[in-house]
């Protein structure tokens, strides 16, 4: 009889060794950690996250893990969300594209919270990391759920509850039933993304990670769950409308044949050079190219954006879009990205205050933006994540710049330097350079540490 896939997932997880990795996926997770830790320390004082960190230290716990910024010891699940919330809520951690695009260093806070739970060594949580990253690629690679309704965080409940069994060391049936138990709730729904957008637009994935949490600390104490989750009657698959395919082909042991090793779906995956949604990255590229062409953006007559199919259902398409009321709608919306682009001439987080992003004068701009569908564009996507701006102006000339992998994408990826001018800009106001320093050199340690917990203690905030 064939295996289910959660029994596969499972076999993998257990299987699965720090010595297996190569040298390039243990570096590459060391950068999605100081990249994750340095977007959750910019968003710290952010109101969802000062919400979620107000309810989770509500709660303590004797064998709990840290609140990321604070010396609050709060149960692992709980934990995870809280610092879940940080990372993802600038929209400026990585990102994967596939037939479902995801963010999953979103799965960094679930493994630093169980990690530090269960006292499991630096070496642990790298394999935990590059674990959680297969997981949630392959199965955004295997099928769409946005289409039918269903937010990408729903396969995040997967791939956290495979990286806390690993961390808890679970035993393949236990494991197999973490998977089970996180399945059978875990859809969320894609109204996340759509109209005006909320705060949970950037904390969906955070209650995946928490969820994840939950079901393997539930199936360490010996808690069963619903088999077989994916392909039962009313499973995963049926319910969802998707097939997962041949998934269970790329989890089979001993590990399938990769030229890059087990688990190193993560050195696919893009760091954002901007703060804004990815499909933008290049539209922000572009834009900032011209505006050195224009010099004075009052001779903007009009503005034109092809982009692929994806970028435009996602972030250009709602009328919301062209006159944006809250952050998480701003940084969603490829008509504003790009215009402040090029009035402001930079994309940071200035731009994404409620006094720029609601400047009448902005919508006033806005009216002559304009985003069209390529077929090319779409033809090429996810490969390429291209976007093409064209710029009119007043005396009638028409400017244009095309760009299909803007930095930090995996084939133009950040060097340690820009990701540390990253991580820099992000902390440093806070922190101080000095403390930076020792952040930095602790994280690019990670695999040498005996815990997370050292970590976890350099990131108090002041």
């Amino acid at each position: 009889m064939t295996k289910s896939l959660a029994h596969q997932f499972a076999e993998y997880t257990c299987a699965l060794r720090f010595e297996d990795l190569s040298r390039e996926t243990v570096n590459e997770v060391k950068r999605r950690v100081i990249d994750s830790i340095g977007c959750a320390l910019g968003a710290w004082n952010e109101e969802p996250c000062r919400i979620a960190r107000e309810v989770a230290s509500e709660f303590s716990a004797k064998h709990g893990a840290t609140i990321i910024g604070t010396h609050h010891q709060a149960p692992p699940d709980w934990a995870a969300f809280a610092t879940g919330c940080c990372i993802r809520y600038l929209d400026y951690n990585d990102t994967y594209l596939s037939k479902e695009p995801a963010h999953p260093s979103d799965n960094i806070s679930a493994v630093l919270a169980v990690a530090e739970s269960v006292g499991a060594n630096g070496r642990a949580a790298v394999t935990a990391i590059a674990l959680a990253y297969e997981v949630q690629c392959r199965l955004c690679d295997a099928a769409s759920i946005r289409a039918r309704g269903w937010d990408h965080v729903t396969y995040g409940a997967f791939s956290t509850a495979l990286a806390s069994a690993k961390l808890m060391k679970l035993e393949r049936e236990k494991a197999r039933h973490a998977v089970n138990i996180a399945g059978v709730a875990c859809a969320a729904m894609r109204q996340a993304r759509v109209g005006e957008l909320s705060h949970w637009k950037g904390v969906a994935f955070a209650n995946a990670a928490r969820h994840g949490v939950y079901s393997a600390l539930l199936a360490r104490a010996g808690m069963t769950g619903p088999a077989p989750i994916f392909e039962g009657q009313m499973g995963f698959e049926k319910e969802l409308g998707v097939s997962l395919g041949n998934v269970g082909e790329k989890f089979a042991m001993p590990f399938p044949q990769n030229p890059q090793g087990p688990a190193s779906m993560i050195l696919n995956t893009s760091i954002k050079y901007w703060p804004a949604e990815y499909h933008s990255q290049s539209a922000i590229e572009a834009a900032l190219f011209l505006r050195e062409q224009i010099g004075d953006v009052s001779q903007i007559a009009s503005v034109n954006i092809e982009s692929h199919d994806a970028s435009v259902d996602i972030i250009g398409s709602e009328p919301e879009k062209w006159r944006p009321e809250t952050r998480e709608t701003a940084d969603h919306s490829l008509p504003y990205i790009t215009a402040i682009a090029l009035i402001d001439g930079k994309v940071t987080g200035e731009q994404f205050q409620p006094a720029r992003f609601t400047d009448p004068a902005i919508w006033k701009f806005l009216e002559n933006v304009k985003v069209t569908r390529s077929a090319e564009l779409s033809s090429l996507y996810p490969g390429a994540v291209a976007n093409i701006v064209h710029v009119t102006l007043k005396d009638g000339r028409t400017l244009t710049k095309r760009v299909d992998y803007p930095l930090g994408n995996a084939k133009n990826p950040v060097s340690d330097v820009e990701l540390e001018r990253k991580f820099l800009h992000l902390v440093a106001p806070a922190l101080g350079r000095d403390h930076c320093a020792r952040i930095l050199q602790c994280a690019w340690a990670l695999e040498e540490q005996d815990g997370v917990h050292h970590l976890m203690k350099l990131l108090r905030m002041r």
